[in-house]
């Protein structure tokens, strides 16, 4: 497919608490974009302040997609991402406008950028089952192990307390033979489906972290703590997708005396900066990635849009 047929593509990404959404506002008023959220926990409804979730005043008119889709008991996952991300982007090239992808979850972007199939040994889930309640009984770090066993590779992007791809990386191997690290990079190597621009933004670590942890000061004072209370009366549980999110389940684990406020401070803390450091690791192996560090621009958002929309003209996606 020759690129001026391609269908453009903006990808605006970065770690967790650098600034993507007010970026990809402001980004999506120049260009005539629509944003797509390309984040696993906005998704859910009733989940606003640990999510982070932009309001409808920070959306300044600006069209978001794939915020408040779901209920909190309901499943979400790459293969349904990809899926409803496909299908907003229609509707923003119907209406002749940009999708802007924002957000920080790599693998759902990359799901989209490269049209991934994932349709390839999805209907038999009994592995999958037998797996889920092997970690139930015995733990994850049991299947954590068994991972790194066989595909050491993936655990270096894939954290022991994500159990969904620990189980989803051992089901591949158990049913393909072949790594999922492996499949993973071959993946990769597929030529983008798009005229795409993959803008990484990032900033100073110790700045980075100091955001960090003014994010959830500010959560906690939001009322982080009542907004899971509720979740939890609505009967949402530990095992959902929904609840296993930074911080949701930090405080889950809070209000049933597992451990203490504080405790549940320090781990939203540090988890969160962790995550924030396998994001970096995750765009660092991307391709074609366009670095965008804020300290380049004197932290000048103005300078920034500038930038990137010379990159947007020079590759065609913009005209003007």
């Amino acid at each position: 497919m020759k690129q001026e047929a391609k269908r453009p593509l903006v990808i605006l990404t970065g770690p967790t608490a650098v600034g993507k959404s007010t970026l990809a506002v402001s980004l999506a008023k120049e260009i005539g974009g629509e944003i797509i959220s390309a984040d696993s926990m906005q998704v859910y409804r009733h989940m606003d302040i640990g999510s982070a979730k932009i309001t409808a005043q920070e959306m300044a008119g600006v069209r978001h997609h794939l915020i408040d889709m779901l209920e909190p008991t309901e499943e979400f996952n790459v293969v349904m991402f990809q899926r409803m991300a496909r299908e907003a982007m229609e509707q923003i090239y119907d209406r002749g406008h940009i999708p802007i992808l924002a957000g920080g979850t790599g693998f759902y972007i990359q799901a989209v950028l490269y049209d991934i199939d994932f349709t390839e040994n999805d209907e038999d889930t009994a592995l999958r089952k037998a797996l889920e309640a092997e970690a139930a009984k015995k733990g994850p770090a049991v299947l954590y192990e068994r991972l790194r066993a066989i595909d050491p590779a993936s655990c270096e992007i894939i954290h022991a307390n994500n159990i969904k791809r620990v189980i989803r990386a051992i089901e591949f191997y158990e049913k393909t033979g072949k790594r999922i690290s492996e499949h993973n990079r071959e993946q990769k190597e597929r030529v983008s489906f798009y005229n795409s621009a993959y803008f990484v933004l990032q900033d100073d670590r110790d700045r980075l972290y100091q955001k960090i942890e003014e994010r959830v000061e500010l959560m906690l004072s939001q009322g982080l703590v009542e907004e899971v209370r509720a979740l939890r009366e609505m009967g949402c549980t530990r095992d959902m997708v929904s609840m296993q999110g930074l911080g949701y389940k930090e405080i889950l684990a809070y209000l049933e005396g597992e451990i203490t406020m504080e405790e549940a401070v320090y781990r939203m803390k540090r988890d969160t900066r962790h995550f924030a450091k396998r994001q970096l690791t995750w765009f660092r192996r991307e391709k074609e990635v366009l670095w965008i560090d804020k300290r380049d621009f004197d932290y000048n958002s103005q300078l920034i849009l500038e930038y990137m929309q010379e990159i947007l003209r020079k590759k065609g996606i913009i005209l003007h």
